[in-house]
């Protein structure tokens, strides 16, 4: 199995365990969809997310995809995709 590596991996598994587990609250006026479909959308810090699944879904998950923060300026001072409101959507 591919493994990935970057400069400071050792250092971020280190403190990844250190972030304590949490329990994730489904709020149901929010959901949408078939409930059973075993599908999440799930808000929050990623880290936090990913240690509240690991329990669960350690061995069994062949994909996750994290959208990263956009137009925030709050983690990524550097990254602006021009994004403009479309019909009706103004993002945060």
């Amino acid at each position: 199995m591919p493994i990935l590596n970057w400069l400071t991996r050792d250092e971020d598994i280190r403190t990844a365990q250190h972030v304590p587990y949490r329990l994730l609250e489904e709020v149901p006026d929010q959901s949408a969809g078939d409930g059973g479909a075993g599908n999440m959308l799930i808000q929050g810090d990623n880290l936090e997310a990913l240690k509240a699944l690991l329990p669960f879904y350690a061995g069994r998950v062949k994909c996750i995809y994290i959208d990263p923060p956009y137009n925030t300026r709050s983690a990524f001072e550097h990254y602006d995709d021009s994004r403009r409101s479309v019909s009706g959507f103004n993002p945060p």
